[in-house]
């Protein structure tokens, strides 16, 4: 009305037709003001931070999607007399009422954190957050119950997860993940993204370098990936640190524990003790962590010293974790990280060799000459900086990170690779640059977004004996990888994602000669330096339909890149020169249709696989010493999981995993992967019951599988890693009492029932030294307290 009558009052005077052209623009404008005002809509989490990608919904579907910064935009037409739903992943569903008549044009809304859905929120998959329900691929995830509850358990990482993920071998019992495959292939350990794994010589020890108590989450993504570089063949296992996510000044848990075995005692006495700090203080947020653990002497079912090779009887693990941040503008941010992880057993008892297949490799008091084995150190050093709302709503996570890593190897007396005693150590110094950038757009009316970057990446491993000896030289890596992931919703819920890769690396190897076999350098070939350059690209692509909950499919193909094993190759070369060297990469490609279901009261999904490669990796006896078989190879497999709640205080479900592979001779023939490669048949179950607001009941069954794939030669006697591996059932218990609102009691019991059994890597060995025997029962007593 008021801009109408403007209009006709400039009409009647005869104004000027240019001042009557402005008169009118003004008029517009004041209606579109007043009439068709534009709402704000803040959304905030409980730590002051923006809420991005959250989708507002009305009556007739999604409304709008927050940018980077949580803001939506909406005229105040749509929103009068209606009632819309704020749905954002990782956070309860909020509803807000406007009435019909709206004065307020700025709402902040603040969204609770739904601690149940950040179970189905992944990062690593596709470098940001997003839904799992939107990932064309299978993805595990331990949440910080699933870690506090496995860790009363056992703090053991690598136990951990082989009691919990499909696909993945159980634990070796030992200080090693020797042979403790994802789907057939080596695995991609990072922490908060930063590699651990030392693919240029592995060695076995990626799955144990940080501390369960500064851990938040673990995500593992199953199968080949080309959105990271270097050794992801058979998945990622990503754990995320842990971070501040409330307002308080100080907060905090004190852990305080022991462990024992309850059977036969003497000796077995561990204890552990726990602290974390958290706070926020104006823009600066905080975390630090720290761990004491020891291990006591590891008793077999009968009582017996279990056997020290590479063993955890009286091991020292240590931790410290700091993360400071700092909020710059709601904007954008910047965090500092550092972790240091060291664990080394400093034995009471040394091992005195049984015979494989008959009696177990048992321990003996003594003292094992050497140093102490396990993992010295491993350093992590992470500077990270988060802008959020740069050109066309694109977020920008540039990271600088270093990882310095050192693996201690036993002492042996006489050395089936060199001449005499010695004691080998394996160090990995790396530094890396991450830039990560992601853009929203559309294409026509479908929502999309581009994931892009560059990886930059400087890791130089080598292993030498401790008395100066070089076994492998010093091979330095530098890696320059651009990527790119799009990502469409096609009809809102088919949604597409595919991307590509290059890999652009180069190892330098200094002239160097082979370690001596005898007396007077004999055995040793001096090789020709050089550099070897490793080009690829990788692909992936996939689908995933989740409009229905019942039925919500996805298929996929994806690609990885690894230069396995080249430290093998240059310890046991037979040419003067690189260049006769073989030393390609491998490229695995991963081919995966499976789904997820939830109706009523189970969940309920499935997944089969087919991995190929032209070159493989897999670690054949020649002569007594493991070389790199270079053969094609084919992993199938397949995996189940299911669970129900049958009660609001009872829930029960388990798993099965399938796996096997065979490599293809160059005369055609095929012949199995040997056990250091396939993991036999796993499945697990679990029952989880809480009779009261204050007791939390849990039993944990862990079965693997038999496999026999192999013939012994002449004499009876089995090639290294071809022996016949017998089923083995294990059950586990943990239980909790919560005091108060800041006390809690924790029991957890590991192998419950006190069985004698041999681990999956004791059997599939076959080697007398390593025939050793799991552990008993073991008691974790916990007390914590939370301020």
């Amino acid at each position: 009305m008021i801009a109408k009558s403007l209009e006709l009052a400039a009409h009647k005077t005869g104004i000027h037709t240019k001042l009557r052209a402005f008169i009118l623009i003004c008029c517009a404008v004041f209606s579109h003001q007043i009439f068709a005002q534009e709402i704000s809509l803040q959304l905030k989490n409980a730590s002051n931070q923006p809420v991005s990608y959250a989708n507002v919904i009305g009556n007739s579907g999604i409304l709008a999607t927050s940018d980077n910064a949580g803001v939506v935009l909406l005229d105040k037409g749509v929103l009068q007399n209606t009632t819309i739903t704020i749905s954002a992943v990782g956070y309860l569903d909020f509803k807000q009422n406007f009435p019909a008549e709206i004065t307020q044009l700025t709402y902040v809304l603040v969204l609770k954190t739904d601690d149940t859905q950040m179970d189905e929120v992944v990062i690593t998959a596709g470098r940001k957050a997003e839904n799992i329900r939107t990932v064309p691929s299978s993805v595990t995830i331990l949440n910080q119950k699933d870690i506090e509850t496995q860790s009363s358990i056992t703090t053991n990482l690598a136990s951990i997860l082989g009691n919990t993920v499909p696909g993945l071998g159980t634990s070796t019992n030992k200080a090693t993940n020797s042979g403790q495959t994802l789907r057939g292939r080596q695995v991609l350990v990072l922490i908060d993204g930063i590699p651990q794994s030392t693919p240029l010589m592995n060695g076995a020890r990626d799955l144990r370098t940080i501390d369960p108590n500064v851990i938040e989450r673990i995500e593992v993504i199953k199968g080949a990936t080309s959105i990271y570089g270097n050794g992801s063949g058979g998945g990622i296992i990503n754990y995320i640190t842990k971070k501040n996510r409330g307002n308080k000044v100080l907060e905090g848990a004190t852990t305080i524990g022991t462990s024992f075995n309850p059977y036969n005692s003497a000796g077995t006495l561990g204890y552990r003790v726990a602290q974390y700090f958290s706070g926020r203080k104006d823009k600066w947020t905080y975390t630090f962590g720290g761990t004491l653990d020891y291990t006591g002497l590891q008793r077999d079912g009968e009582g017996l010293p279990v056997g020290q090779t590479d063993g955890l009887s009286n091991t020292y693990s240590n931790n410290a974790f700091v993360k400071i941040g700092y909020d710059i503008n709601d904007n954008s941010s910047i965090t500092a990280l550092y972790n240091y992880y060291g664990s080394t057993q400093h034995a009471k008892y040394i091992s005195k060799n049984g015979v494989y297949g008959q009696s177990p490799t048992i321990g003996v008091r003594g003292e094992e000459p050497g140093k102490p084995a396990g993992t010295p150190y491993n350093h992590n050093a992470m500077l990270t900086y988060t802008n959020s709302n740069l050109w066309l709503d694109t977020q920008l996570d540039a990271t600088v990170y270093m990882n310095t890593f050192s693996s201690m190897n036993r002492y042996v007396t006489s050395g089936t690779a060199w001449y005499g005693p010695g004691q080998t150590m394996i160090n990995s110094d790396k530094k890396g640059v991450r830039i990560n950038l992601n853009t929203p757009f559309t294409i026509g009316n479908l929502p999309a977004e581009i994931t892009y970057g560059l990886d930059l990446l400087n890791d130089v491993t080598y292993q030498d004996l401790v008395d100066g000896r070089v076994y492998i030289p010093k091979m330095n890596m530098v890696n320059i990888a651009p990527y790119a992931q799009l990502k469409i919703d096609f009809f809102e819920n088919l949604i597409f994602k595919g991307g590509v890769r290059y890999e652009n690396a180069q190892v330098k190897v200094d002239d160097f000669n082979t370690i001596a076999t005898g007396p007077g350098n004999e055995g040793s070939i001096f090789v020709s330096g050089g550099s070897i350059p490793y080009k690829a690209t990788v692909f992936n692509a996939g689908l995933r339909y989740n409009k229905y909950e019942l039925f919500n499919p996805f298929v996929s193909f994806s690609q990885g890149f690894a230069i396995n094993e080249l430290g093998r190759i240059l310890r046991r070369a037979k040419e003067n020169t690189l260049g006769n060297l073989e030393t390609d990469p491998i490229i695995t490609n991963n081919y995966e249709i499976g789904f997820s279901s939830r109706y009523s009261i189970f969940n309920f999904s499935a997944a089969y696989y087919i991995s190929t490669s032209d070159l493989g990796v897999n670690l054949v006896d020649v002569g007594g010493f493991l070389m790199a078989q270079r053969e094609p190879e084919e992993v199938k497999g397949f995996e189940l999981t299911l669970d129900a709640k049958l009660r609001s205080n009872l829930t029960i479900g388990g798993s099965y995993a399938y796996v096997e592979g065979k490599a293809k001779l160059d005369d055609g023939s095929k012949v199995y992967l040997n056990g250091s490669r396939i993991a036999p048949p796993k499945a697990t179950g679990f029952v989880s019951y809480q009779p009261t607001d204050k007791w939390n009941l849990q039993l944990f069954w862990v079965y693997t599988g038999s496999r026999d794939r192999f013939e012994p030669n002449a004499k009876g006697i089995y090639k290294n890693s071809e022996g016949p591996i017998s089923d083995v059932n294990l059950f586990n218990f943990a239980g909790s009492y919560t005091i108060n609102s800041q006390w809690n009691i924790s029991l957890g019991i590991e192998n419950l029932f006190n069985k004698t059994y041999y681990p999956t890597v004791s059997q599939y060995r076959a080697l007398d030294a390593e025939y050793v025997r799991g552990s008993g029962s073991l008691v974790n007593l916990n007390l914590h307290f939370k301020f």
